[in-house]
């Protein structure tokens, strides 16, 4: 085992591999998760399912690739948006959305 190696270093592969592999965790606890609404996730993370769909698109495009939003919303879902939505997205609470408010004022510094 060299220095690198003992102190953590990763090669590009290595950290790109690994990256993949925390993403592919990441979506399988949302999925796991399905009682944890966007709404919340915004609310306490600034960023939901909805996002992560959003930036697999923007990281698609960065690289010449296209991706289709529904494509990669149903990567993130796990099944079609439309679906997930009929199945198990709740309404949001009066108070949810006055959290929801609050958070966006707190990010945009009003």
């Amino acid at each position: 085992m060299n220095d690198d190696q003992r102190s953590g270093a990763l090669d590009p592969r290595q950290q790109v591999e690994l990256e993949a592999a925390v993403f592919r965790r990441l979506l399988k606890h949302f999925d796991e998760r399905k009682d944890v609404q966007n709404i919340e996730l915004m609310i306490l993370a600034g960023f939901c399912r909805n996002c992560l769909s959003k930036w697999f698109v923007e990281a698609a495009k960065e690289r010449g690739i296209d991706v289709d939003l529904e494509h990669a919303r149903e990567l993130v879902y796990g099944m079609p948006y439309s679906e997930w939505k009929e199945r198990y997205q709740q309404s949001a609470t009066p108070e949810q959305l006055r959290r929801f408010e609050e958070a966006e004022r707190k990010k945009s510094g009003a």
